[in-house]
């Protein structure tokens, strides 16, 4: 029977037998070192884009490198099931629908629509004097239409037209928007998908709430740019991959083929709305706590701290 045991001055991690520990025999160590996973969401495990040393924005194709689910910090497999897939180039797309909030609006020539393969909604190709810059494209967005963004909120909402960027408080309630900002001069980050649109419910006190395909409710101000219409692609969601050469092109990986016991996330719920949640560019409070021993001096910390008790 064997009992772990750790050297603080070696920082190694031993194996002890009771044996062992009485008669003084000598033990193996082994070094351990901790590995800090990424967090989910904060890297980008399939692919690596190589984007221009002078920040600058080009239409330029820009080279791709995958990463086959390995963090690209310490090149550790993190993500089994990604890997493989075909060769791809990324297109850089402009999240930012800026326009001035006093004189003409910007006017832009769509001049075609490509298919970008790392995304699944269709981009589009727009030239505005001598700027030309990639756009998410709306489903009925073809060559040779105009799209004008605004940048003004008038008294009375505007007449919406499919492809043209707005605040969203001058969009009148029950409008089907995409791309929308979660802070103004943010970019899109809201409805940016394939097929995905969001609904106007309503305003209230300098800010619009709309609604997201699962039933998510968001209350964002009145500033925030938002397109006019639904992301093009409707159509990729079903559409079925058919073989599984076709999900190894599309760089998934197959599963390990073990059984699973089924959870009952797999079941039929009734789940209750999802609160609305509300985004606000001033930075949480700090809150000044004390220890619950007298004579400890004041410290400054986040909240919440549940060892410690408010002053």
């Amino acid at each position: 029977m064997y009992t772990l045991s750790f050297s603080y001055l070696a920082g190694k991690k031993a194996l002890v037998s009771p044996c062992a520990a009485l008669f003084g025999v000598q033990t193996r160590t082994k070094a351990f070192r901790h590995i800090e996973l990424p967090k989910v969401g904060a890297v980008r495990l399939r692919y690596k884009i190589h984007f221009p040393e002078d920040g600058q924005y080009t239409i330029e194709q820009l080279r791709v490198t995958k990463l086959a689910g390995r963090d690209p910090l310490t090149g550790r497999v993190v993500h089994g099931k990604i890997g493989g897939g075909i060769k791809m180039k990324h297109l850089w797309v402009d999240i930012h629908r800026t326009a001035p909030k006093e004189g003409p609006p910007l006017v832009e020539r769509v001049m075609s629509i490509q298919r970008d393969l790392t995304r699944n909604a269709f981009v589009a190709l727009t030239i505005s004097g001598d700027k030309a810059r990639y756009r998410y494209a709306t489903t009925s967005m073809k060559p040779g239409d105009l799209i004008t963004t605004y940048g003004d909120i008038p008294r009375i909402p505007v007449r919406p037209k499919e492809g043209d960027a707005h605040p969203l408080g001058a969009l009148p309630i029950g409008t089907k928007v995409c791309c929308i900002e979660n802070l103004p001069g943010n970019g899109a980050r809201f409805a940016i998908h394939a097929g995905v649109t969001a609904t106007i419910t309503r305003k209230i006190s300098g800010r619009v709430c709309f609604t997201l395909p699962n039933k998510q409710e968001f209350a964002v101000p009145q500033e925030c740019m938002a397109t006019v219409g639904q992301v093009s692609n409707p159509e990729y969601s079903s559409i079925p991959i058919g073989s599984a050469q076709a999900n190894r092109l599309l760089g998934n990986r197959p599963s390990s083929g073990l059984w699973h016991r089924k959870t009952g996330i797999h079941g039929r719920k009734l789940r209750n709305p999802k609160k609305l949640k509300v985004t606000s560019v001033e930075p949480k409070p700090k809150t000044v706590v004390g220890l619950t021993l007298p004579g400890l001096p004041k410290i400054m910390v986040r909240p919440p701290i549940r060892s410690l008790v408010p002053v």
